[in-house]
């Protein structure tokens, strides 16, 4: 096994400890639309993956910080398992990739939710909790430029829900077809992120600053130049700070990790788990499920795939096998939603200074500092 497996197992294995316990922990207090902390500085709160941090996500940080410069800019990077939406491993664990934000103009980085081990309507749920625990003046986000979404823009800028549906996208309040088709992932993130704040009952009117996307950044050149070990050939999409980062964590074994799974778990879990407890597992279909059951036992992690059945998420597979990773049946993770964020954990901070005001801006949240 080599040290980059070693690596993905010690993870896997200290945050499945970890979500349990915060599936256990009750929210310090209720969540409170006016401020409840001791200060007025605005807080810009920004959900992004970092995965790495790209001249993109460099570009809507500073943008959002010209617009609120005595704001706290605060970047809620994904964390628990180190699985992105995708399903799949981060390329670098989250402590590096908010020392990298912090780095490139970030005041704070916090912890978000685990995003590949549950559904896409469930982590944005848990964003838009994360939003409203930290009582977020501003939620900058991305988006690509369209003419059809600038409608739906427009919209959600004054605090309407709307409901993503299959290639259609709904007005909550009235229920009138706003727009037909798929969206970008970007633009559909910040849709489906409006609709878990309606959901929510988070006012969140003028809060959003949307910032067009940069073009030019490719994520397929970013992970072949990472797996290549030449950064170099993608220089122009990161910055100085991200390089400095992943060419540090690369020589110490701790990067690229995006193409390492604890598969000795995951054979573990679908060649020896009962039948009841694989059927509670969140994510598993009752098909998968059914091929798992049928064809047991498994000598490698490519045969568990081949039984994984299609789901409407093009990510659905790389989903199962986390789920079969972490081990997270389906009441726990429902605890674990209704009870987020139970702690609000710090990964990375700018200075005391900038800590000590976001402290006493959520005072009434219960806080965590994990470096």
């Amino acid at each position: 096994m080599s040290s980059s497996e070693d690596i993905v197992k010690e993870i896997i294995a200290r945050d499945r400890k970890r979500f349990l316990e915060d599936a256990r922990l009750r929210p310090q207090s209720q969540y409170k639309q006016s401020k409840s902390g001791l200060s007025d500085t605005k807080i810009l709160a920004d959900f992004t993956e970092y995965n790495p941090l790209h001249k993109g996500h460099l570009h809507c940080l500073l943008e959002a910080k010209k617009m609120v410069p005595t704001g706290i800019f605060v970047a809620v990077v994904p964390g628990l398992f180190e699985r992105s939406g995708r399903g799949i491993p981060y390329i670098m664990t989250r402590q590096a990739r908010a020392e990298a934000a912090i780095a490139v103009g970030a005041d704070i980085v916090i912890e978000g939710p685990p995003m590949g081990i549950m559904g896409s309507g469930q982590y944005s749920i848990c964003l838009a909790k994360t939003f409203q625990a930290l009582d977020a003046d501003n939620i900058p986000r991305g988006y690509k430029r369209d003419p059809d979404f600038e409608r739906l823009l427009k919209k959600i800028g004054n605090g309407r829900g709307i409901a993503p549906k299959p290639y259609r996208m709904v007005d909550m309040e009235s229920g009138e077809v706003l727009l037909k088709g798929r969206l970008n992932e970007d633009n559909y993130v910040i849709v489906s992120l409006s609709k878990s704040l309606t959901k929510i009952g988070f006012k969140f009117k003028d809060k959003f600053i949307f910032v067009p996307r940069l073009e030019g950044i490719s994520g397929t050149i970013i992970r072949e130049a990472v797996l290549s070990g030449v950064l170099d050939s993608a220089k122009e999409m990161l910055p100085p700070e991200t390089i400095t980062i992943l060419k540090r964590e690369m020589e110490n074994g701790r990067a690229p990790l995006h193409q390492f799974r604890d598969e000795e778990t995951i054979l573990y879990t679908a060649n020896q788990v009962t039948v009841p407890d694989l059927k509670s597992l969140s994510l598993l279909d009752d098909r998968t499920i059914e091929n798992i059951i049928n064809k047991r036992p498994f000598n490698s992690v490519e045969e568990i795939r081949s039984c994984i059945a299609r789901g409407f998420s093009r990510h659905h597979t790389q989903r199962v096998l986390s789920s079969l990773e972490a081990r997270i049946d389906r009441d726990t993770m429902h605890r674990y939603i209704e009870n987020y964020p139970s702690t609000i954990r710090i990964l990375n901070y700018k200075n005391k200074e900038v800590l000590r005001e976001f402290k006493k801006r959520i005072s009434h949240r219960r806080l965590e500092i994990c470096q």
